[in-house]
């Protein structure tokens, strides 16, 4: 899975690390969804911290296409209502 953090760079994330990307995600859009600003900045942390855990950064040289691409790091809260919504980031 090719992860890419705006801003920052793409990310290869082993197929291991699909599922529980794409559990915080629903999780995160629940949070969002009840309003809920802490949990929501809880399991950002979590995202983020997989793919810099997990990840291979992907030299900027090369072109892959992303899979999945994560809001900045530093994303509002208000930003976060407009793009956790539905399917969220990870479409199941």
């Amino acid at each position: 899975m090719i992860v890419r953090i705006s801003g920052e760079g793409q990310f290869r994330l082993p197929d291991e690390d699909a599922d529980r990307l794409n559990e915080l995600d629903n999780r995160a859009v629940a949070a969002v969804e009840q309003g809920d600003e802490t949990g929501f900045r809880e399991l950002w942390s979590q995202m983020l911290e997989i793919v810099a855990r997990d990840g291979n950064e992907i030299d900027t040289d090369e072109l892959v296409e992303s899979d999945v691409i994560l809001p900045p790091r530093d994303v509002t809260f208000q930003e976060a209502q407009g793009e956790f919504s539905g399917d969220g980031l990870i479409p199941d």
